[in-house]
Protein backbone atom coordinates (compact mmCIF):
# COMPACT_ATOMS: atom_id res chain seq x y z
CA UNK A 1 0.00 0.00 0.00
CA UNK A 2 1.22 3.36 -1.05
CA UNK A 3 1.24 6.38 1.25
CA UNK A 4 -0.74 8.66 -1.25
CA UNK A 5 -3.98 10.01 0.75
CA UNK A 6 -6.83 12.51 0.64
CA UNK A 7 -8.38 13.63 3.65
CA UNK A 8 -10.96 15.46 4.57
CA UNK A 9 -11.25 17.15 8.01
CA UNK A 10 -14.50 18.63 10.25
CA UNK A 11 -17.31 17.85 7.88
CA UNK A 12 -20.16 19.54 10.49
CA UNK A 13 -23.21 17.23 10.20
CA UNK A 14 -26.20 17.47 12.66
CA UNK A 15 -27.63 14.16 13.57
CA UNK A 16 -29.59 12.38 16.02
CA UNK A 17 -26.86 9.98 17.37
CA UNK A 18 -26.31 9.01 21.47
CA UNK A 19 -27.14 6.29 23.88
CA UNK A 20 -29.14 9.20 25.81
CA UNK A 21 -32.96 9.49 24.61
CA UNK A 22 -32.60 13.06 24.92
CA UNK A 23 -29.67 13.31 22.24
CA UNK A 24 -32.27 11.64 19.57
CA UNK A 25 -34.95 13.94 19.99
CA UNK A 26 -32.97 17.28 20.14
CA UNK A 27 -29.60 16.10 17.72
CA UNK A 28 -26.45 17.75 17.95
CA UNK A 29 -23.29 18.42 15.53
CA UNK A 30 -21.12 15.69 14.83
CA UNK A 31 -17.47 16.31 12.91
CA UNK A 32 -15.80 13.84 10.65
CA UNK A 33 -12.60 12.84 9.68
CA UNK A 34 -11.41 10.79 6.87
CA UNK A 35 -8.68 9.89 5.17
CA UNK A 36 -8.76 7.62 2.13
CA UNK A 37 -5.13 5.98 1.01
CA UNK A 38 -5.23 5.12 -2.72
CA UNK A 39 -2.55 5.53 -5.32
CA UNK A 40 -2.72 8.95 -6.76
CA UNK A 41 -0.08 8.74 -9.20
CA UNK A 42 -2.44 8.57 -12.48
CA UNK A 43 -4.81 11.47 -10.97
CA UNK A 44 -1.36 13.55 -10.48
CA UNK A 45 -0.08 12.78 -14.22
CA UNK A 46 -3.05 12.94 -16.43
CA UNK A 47 -5.14 16.03 -14.26
CA UNK A 48 -8.22 13.93 -14.55
CA UNK A 49 -10.62 13.48 -12.48
CA UNK A 50 -11.95 9.98 -13.15
CA UNK A 51 -8.68 8.97 -11.77
CA UNK A 52 -9.19 9.95 -7.90
CA UNK A 53 -12.05 9.98 -5.77
CA UNK A 54 -14.09 12.81 -5.95
CA UNK A 55 -14.24 14.65 -2.62
CA UNK A 56 -17.55 16.68 -2.87
CA UNK A 57 -19.20 13.82 -3.70
CA UNK A 58 -17.80 11.95 -0.94
CA UNK A 59 -18.41 14.62 1.48
CA UNK A 60 -21.93 14.14 0.68
CA UNK A 61 -22.28 11.07 0.62
CA UNK A 62 -21.51 10.67 3.74
CA UNK A 63 -23.05 13.63 5.33
CA UNK A 64 -26.30 12.04 3.87
CA UNK A 65 -25.23 8.62 6.18
CA UNK A 66 -24.48 10.05 8.90
CA UNK A 67 -27.22 12.64 9.00
CA UNK A 68 -30.18 10.41 7.91
CA UNK A 69 -29.14 7.07 10.03
CA UNK A 70 -29.45 6.80 13.75
CA UNK A 71 -27.08 5.25 15.96
CA UNK A 72 -26.20 4.44 19.81
CA UNK A 73 -22.73 4.64 19.67
CA UNK A 74 -20.19 6.80 17.50
CA UNK A 75 -18.43 3.85 17.33
CA UNK A 76 -21.11 2.21 15.01
CA UNK A 77 -21.22 5.80 12.96
CA UNK A 78 -17.28 5.49 12.48
CA UNK A 79 -18.06 1.85 11.01
CA UNK A 80 -21.38 3.16 8.42
CA UNK A 81 -18.40 5.99 7.14
CA UNK A 82 -15.96 3.60 6.85
CA UNK A 83 -18.50 1.57 4.89
CA UNK A 84 -18.66 4.59 2.49
CA UNK A 85 -15.05 4.98 1.95
CA UNK A 86 -14.47 1.64 1.14
CA UNK A 87 -17.49 1.69 -1.32
CA UNK A 88 -14.85 2.81 -3.99
CA UNK A 89 -12.66 -0.31 -4.65
CA UNK A 90 -9.64 2.39 -5.67
CA UNK A 91 -9.09 3.08 -2.22
CA UNK A 92 -7.10 0.76 0.05
CA UNK A 93 -7.24 1.87 3.59
CA UNK A 94 -9.53 4.38 5.52
CA UNK A 95 -9.10 6.10 8.87
CA UNK A 96 -12.05 7.22 10.43
CA UNK A 97 -12.55 10.02 13.39
CA UNK A 98 -15.66 11.00 14.53
CA UNK A 99 -15.86 13.93 16.93
CA UNK A 100 -18.80 14.52 19.88
CA UNK A 101 -18.17 17.93 21.17
CA UNK A 102 -21.60 18.39 22.74
CA UNK A 103 -21.28 14.38 24.50
CA UNK A 104 -23.45 14.99 27.72
CA UNK A 105 -20.54 14.55 30.04
CA UNK A 106 -21.05 15.99 33.53
CA UNK A 107 -17.20 17.64 33.56
CA UNK A 108 -15.72 20.29 31.26
CA UNK A 109 -13.97 19.14 27.93
CA UNK A 110 -13.21 20.34 24.57
CA UNK A 111 -14.06 16.78 22.34
CA UNK A 112 -14.75 13.40 22.84
CA UNK A 113 -13.72 10.72 19.36
CA UNK A 114 -13.50 7.54 18.49
CA UNK A 115 -11.42 6.52 15.24
CA UNK A 116 -10.83 3.60 13.52
CA UNK A 117 -8.85 2.24 10.30
CA UNK A 118 -10.27 -0.20 7.86
CA UNK A 119 -8.39 -1.79 5.03
CA UNK A 120 -9.96 -3.68 2.49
Amino acid sequence: MGEDRISLRGLEVFAYHGVDEQEKVTGQTFLVDVDLWLDLAEAGATDNLASTVHYGELAEAIQTRVATERWDLIERVAERVADVALADSRVERTQVTIHKPSAPISVDFRDVSVTIVRTR
